[in-house]
């Protein structure tokens, strides 16, 4: 073979990018590229005038990698940071906004055939991932493969080819299931770029730097074909494919694009590049070669024509003989033989023009002159096929076997002869044995080009079809046609231009040809009465010819459904059957059938939309039903027309979800992971992740079929309410945990977070929240901006209303592992935190982990409030009954008790043990870290005794806090039980009160009652506590010994009308008694508690709020407002007599009560005459000597 010379000159450049131009794809219009450039742009370009007609941008790093769908709608690119971009493959518009879709470089994109799913991949992380392009949502998991170079997908979409550094991977797209792996290239070498020939029978292979090569792949076997393709001395970026499937075109780092004969393996051409080119690809034609590289321009190469063997090199007269102009033909080669009488070329072309036209003893005579002037392998040829039309059909074979000895044992010249003998047989009647040859001939030459075979076994199974119809053998011609078109020969609509001598020698029209065997496909089926058959014959047909053989047959299409119309009901009547048994494709196929026959009606769409719709293709369903609503819109008769009125449109009903969404209760966090992509998401994208859900799309394609959205309003707020379901994580912080600023924008599933701290516990929970059956998670480590104040705040003070409203709190015990026993729970450093009191009180279901992410004690009851054996070990650890757990609301009644809750639980920042108990109490305070525990607390405790009346946060012992002095400086305080002093039975004080009716007098009983029902409520005022009490003057305070602490001091305190008590405390107290008087007063007071009065519960308490309750702060069911005056007047039907009794009564039960032993403190007034508490480390009990020495009802002003 001689020497190659390289082409180095361009038919033409394109120019406009400012850096390198490395990618390039054309569209299948013919009429436009797209090229991507290190410049970070892609230019859209007119290949006929070469201006650019948009300058795309959006990317933020340099353009790696593009891709156009089969239908050239879509563009797709990829860049250096990872980023995808799709684009609207007319205008050049973005689609979506960029894609953060992998941690690195995006290396290339590949459209799935149907265009429904773009595959994209990078050598960064080694991720094949998968996007629909409708949504532009990641499809299931990624493909990891480590280093991968490029995805390839198979023309049918059945296979899909990854080459990475060690192997080639072929994968099932759609399942995800490998099905082979090899090791592809050698000596090191990377499989650098992959690409498939048209026809899906071998897979291509380029190597890097080290094995600079092409190889083909069987994809039947996985295993190689042929020997390596060799030529290029440096790593192959890049193969394209022919679009009529005999050329191949590789750029190399060598500064070289080749162009290879893909029948045998040749190069034919050499483009050389001033740079190294990164990128090919074919015009849509073939006739040019497009190279991108680093050089800043696209070049635009010329294919040599007569790229194809051919033996019948006819140079005057094969244009009319492609074109059928036989005469013409004939005239041309007859001119030449007047001018040469030697010329025995013209002589056997003659023959084959004269054979066309079935002049066989003409065509004979000049063969046989051919051969006598020169024998030649065209001359033995056309002795063979005129003899066959002739019928000597022994002769023939002679002929051909002679004409063999001048193939100079070319195996592809060799091949074409074979075939042409096997063409030439069976028009001579010899059907078998023609059938039989060609089956032979793949058989034994699998590599030598299969697809002429194929084309002409297809030929010959046409021509027996036809025969077999026209002989009325209906179901015979059915099977001859079916394995034709099945055998997709005639796919490529470069077919003609591949098999050009066949025209030349035979007159073949294929096109035609193809459009002849799928219709008499179909009146085959329809003749043998097989209607189903003859429309999915019919269907099969319509989706396999392009728009002008559709018009080109127009009328035979109105004709044969004209002639199918009888079965249409049939159709119908199966579908609805179909459906009633929910097999939903065989409802489908009927459907499709009623549709085919009548596209005008509704009816085949309406059960067509209720197959795809219980086949869950709801997209497709909702399509469809959109049609059916136009076909009613524009039927032409009123009845039909009036059918409209029993639906909806979708838009009707996208609004309704709209609204019912918008609805919905603001007591969800800011942000969630989607525990499907791995993403954070604002409620924003969250509504925007169920727009594209399978839920919301099954909802409309449901709703549309109702006349009246108020009766679907329930199944409407029930999918969304569902849907936005979300798992809340109870925890401890460990060390270092994944915060906001790591993950946002990422997927935390993704390898690239792997180094962040706490990613496998975050992930771990994402996965049992998406197992348990939510979309969306929570946690308190990476949902909240710990950066942004204002966000920080409104979580604090949400969050026990997040807990609450989670559908599910899954609460991990990180130090408790697999298999422990009961107990382990109690011990769990989980126990002792802060903010778990709420995470696990406010939720209405918690689940226990233990740190292996398994059930703890292997407990699945659907909810762990539930568990008889962990809520008593959790009651034993935290002193909270069951009830309290499974039933609590917030309020601020009871508050004593709730603060011992957390007396024992610790924080990391000391504010947060205040913070943490916002929510319990339902109260909404500020958030300011560095105001210290003292000041977080006493906030907290000022706002539950304004507001409540709730004295009990007030019986505490430890030091008081500098806020004020009633209140503790510390939670720790609160660690000491409630004081609860006994309590007199009903019976008893019933017993008491004739006593007291002889010592003291009733007027002054009431009296006191009034007054007592007459005080304020506590309040608070700049840190002042108003306090309304019972107040006993202290007359002495004297130091003694005692068994106290060095650091404390015990004082007997002795109060006017009480016995006296002893007081231990840190502070020095000034001593004094009658005789040493001293300036300072000192009083022993009783916090007045309303409860005593026994008043009637007017309003009740209200009922616990569903389901936006907890949104705002919370009064308690205790709370002061109520004034006895507005309550006496409710009070009706009873005679002023029967008020004064009552009156009496309590007054006097009040007496008993007050007369029983009560808890107070000591206080002390200072020099601006209010008072501060004097902190003891014990109850102060005290008890009045007598009843009437009950105290003075005064409101003291405590600091």
């Amino acid at each position: 073979m001689s020497q190659l010379i390289p082409s180095t000159t361009p038919l033409r450049t394109f120019e406009g990018h400012e850096k390198g131009a490395v990618t390039v794809a054309v569209f299948p219009d013919k009429r436009r590229m797209v090229t991507g450039s290190y410049d970070k742009t892609l230019r859209l370009w007119d290949l006929e005038t070469g201006v650019v007609l948009k300058k795309m941008t959006g990317h933020s790093s340099e353009v790696l990698a593009l891709a156009v769908s089969r239908d050239g709608q879509m563009i797709a690119s990829g860049d250096g940071n990872g980023e995808l971009i799709a684009w609207h493959g007319e205008t050049g518009e973005t689609l979506i906004q960029p894609i953060k879709a992998h941690s690195n470089q995006i290396n290339l994109l590949n459209f799935s055939p149907d265009g429904t799913v773009l595959a994209t991949n990078s050598y960064g992380d080694g991720a094949t991932k998968f996007w629909c392009t409708k949504t532009w949502q990641m499809q299931g998991k990624p493909i990891d493969c480590g280093s991968v170079f490029c995805i390839e997908y198979s023309p049918s979409g059945e296979f899909l080819a990854i080459a990475t550094s060690t192997n080639i991977e072929i994968y099932n797209p759609d399942t995800r299931e490998r099905v082979a792996s090899f090791k592809g290239h050698t000596g090191g070498a990377y499989n650098f770029t992959l690409a498939w020939t048209l026809d899906g029978t071998r897979l291509l292979s380029a190597g890097s730097q080290y094995d600079p090569t092409i190889r083909e792949w069987d994809p039947f076997t996985w295993q190689q074909v042929g020997y390596p393709w060799e030529g290029h001395t440096s790593i192959i970026y890049a193969i394209a494919i022919h679009p009529a499937g005999t050329l191949v075109a590789s750029a190399s780092h060598d500064n070289h694009v080749r162009l290879w004969r893909l029948s045998d393996r040749r190069t034919i051409a050499i483009f050389q590049h001033s740079s190294p080119p990164r990128s090919v690809a074919f015009s849509t034609d073939g006739k040019h070669i497009l190279t991108g590289g680093e050089d800043d321009k696209i070049s635009e190469w010329e294919v040599p024509k007569n790229t194809n063997l051919k033996i019948l090199t006819i140079t005057r007269a094969r244009d009319a003989c492609i074109t059928g102009d036989l005469s013409t033909a004939e005239e041309l080669l007859t001119q030449g033989i007047r001018t040469d009488a030697n010329d025995y070329t013209s002589y056997a072309h003659r023959s084959f023009v004269l054979a066309r036209k079935l002049d066989w003893d003409h065509a004979l005579e000049d063969a046989i002159k051919s051969i006598s002037i020169q024998p030649s392998l065209t001359g033995f040829i056309s002795k063979g096929i005129a003899l066959c039309g002739q019928g000597h059909v022994r002769e023939a074979r002679t002929a051909f076997d002679v004409a063999s000895m001048f193939t100079n044992q070319n195996s592809e010249t060799n091949h074409l002869l074979l075939l042409i003998k096997t063409i030439a047989l069976f028009s001579a009647g010899q059907y078998d044995e023609a059938i039989l040859l060609v089956k032979e001939l793949a058989a034994v030459c699998p590599t030598t080009d299969p697809l002429g075979c194929r084309v002409v076994e297809t030929y010959l199974r046409i021509q027996l079809g036809i025969k077999a119809f026209d002989d009325a053998h209906h179901d015979e011609a059915a099977d001859h046609l079916t394995a034709a078109v099945n055998s997709g020969a005639f796919s490529s609509k470069y077919i003609h231009w591949m098999y050009e001598d066949l025209t030349v020698l035979f007159g073949w029209d294929l096109e035609s040809l193809c459009l002849t065997a799928h219709q008499k496909r179909c009146q085959a089926f329809l003749s043998a009465d097989k209607p189903d058959e003859a429309l999915e014959a019919y269907q099969y047909m319509m989706d396999a010819i392009d728009e002008s053989a559709k018009a080109s047959c127009l009328d035979w299409s109105n004709a044969f459904k004209q002639e199918c119309s009888v079965f249409c009901a049939v159709f119908a009547k199966r579908s609805k059957a179909k459906l009633g048994e929910m097999l939903w494709m065989e409802a489908l196929l009927d459907a499709q059938k009623v549709i085919e026959l009548d596209s005008l009606s509704y009816l085949g769409y309406n059960l067509k939309h209720a197959a795809l719709h219980g086949a869950q293709r709801y997209d497709e369903a909702i399509e469809t039903f959109q049609t059916m609503l136009s076909k009613l819109d524009n039927a032409p008769d009123i009845q039909t027309r009036k059918l409209r009125q029993q639906y909806l449109r979708p838009s009707e009903v996208e609004h309704a979800i709209q609204r019912v969404i918008d609805a919905q209760p603001d007591n969800a966090p800011l942000r969630l992971l989607n525990t499907t992509t791995g993403l954070l998401c604002d409620r924003e994208a969250q509504v925007s992740a169920f727009k594209m859900s399978i839920e919301y799309k099954e909802l409309v394609s449901s709703t549309i079929t109702h006349p009246d959205l108020h009766m679907k309003h329930f199944e409407i707020e029930k999918v969304v309410m569902t849907y936005f379901q979300y798992a809340m994580l109870s925890h401890r912080w460990e060390g270092k945990e994944p915060l906001l600023q790591d993950i946002q924008g990422k997927d935390v599933y993704e390898s690239e977070l792997d180094l962040v701290g706490g990613m496998t516990k975050l992930r771990s929970f994402c996965k049992t929240a998406r197992n348990a059956g939510y979309n969306w998670a929570w946690s308190d480590t990476c949902c909240i901006d710990k950066s942004n104040n204002v966000e920080l705040q409104e979580s604090v003070n949400s969050m026990f209303v997040w807990y609450h409203h989670s559908a599910l709190t899954i609460i991990y015990l990180s130090d408790v592992p697999p298999s422990s026993k009961s107990g382990a729970l109690a011990k769990s450093v989980w126990n002792t935190r802060g903010w778990t009191v709420q995470e696990f009180i406010a939720p209405k279901i918690i689940l226990f982990y233990q740190n292996n992410w398994t059930l703890y004690l292997d407990d699945h009851t659907p909810n762990h409030k539930e568990s008889f054996a962990i809520m008593q070990e959790l009651k034993d650890a935290t002193g909270i009954d069951q009830p309290a757990v499974a039933a609590f609301r917030p309020s601020m009644s009871g508050a004593r008790e709730k603060l011992h809750w957390a007396s024992t639980r610790i924080t990391t920042r000391q504010e947060d043990i205040a913070y943490s108990l916002f929510g319990i109490f339902g109260v909404r305070l500020s958030v300011d870290y560095g105001e210290k525990q003292d000041k977080a607390l006493g906030r907290l405790l000022q706002e539950i005794v304004a507001r409540s009346g709730d004295i009990t946060s007030l019986d505490w012992v430890g030091k008081s806090s500098e806020f004020n002095s009633c209140l503790p400086a510390s939670i720790v305080s609160y660690q000491t039980p409630p004081c609860k002093l006994p309590l007199l039975s009903d019976d008893q004080i019933r017993s008491s009160v004739p006593s007291l009716r002889k010592t003291v007098a009733v007027d002054f009983a009431s009296n006191l009652y009034t007054m007592l029902r007459n005080m304020s409520a506590p309040r608070f005022a700049t840190q002042r506590l108003h306090l309304p009490c019972l107040a006993f003057d202290v007359m002495e305070v004297r130091r003694v010994r005692s068994l106290a602490p060095e650091a404390h001091f015990t004082y007997r305190v002795k109060a006017d009308g009480l016995h006296n008590l002893l007081i231990t405390t840190e502070d020095t107290l000034v001593q004094f008694w009658p005789v040493r008087p001293i300036e300072q007063k000192f009083v022993l007071v009783r916090p007045w508690d309303r409860s005593l009065l026994e008043l009637p519960d007017f309003a009740g308490p209200p009922n616990f709020m569903e389901p936006s309750d907890f949104g705002h702060d919370t009064e308690s069911e205790e709370d002061y407002g109520m004034s006895p005056s507005s309550s006496d007047d409710r009070s009706s039907g009873h005679s002023v007599k029967q008020e004064v009794v009552d009156l009496e009564s309590r007054a006097l039960r009040l007496l008993v009560r007050l007369g029983q032993p009560f808890s107070s403190f000591l206080l002390a007034q200072q020099h601006s005459g209010e008072y501060k508490r004097i902190a003891s480390d014990h109850d102060i009990i005290g008890q009045v000597k007598d009843a009437v020495s009950v105290g003075d009802i005064r409101t003291i002003e405590i600091l």
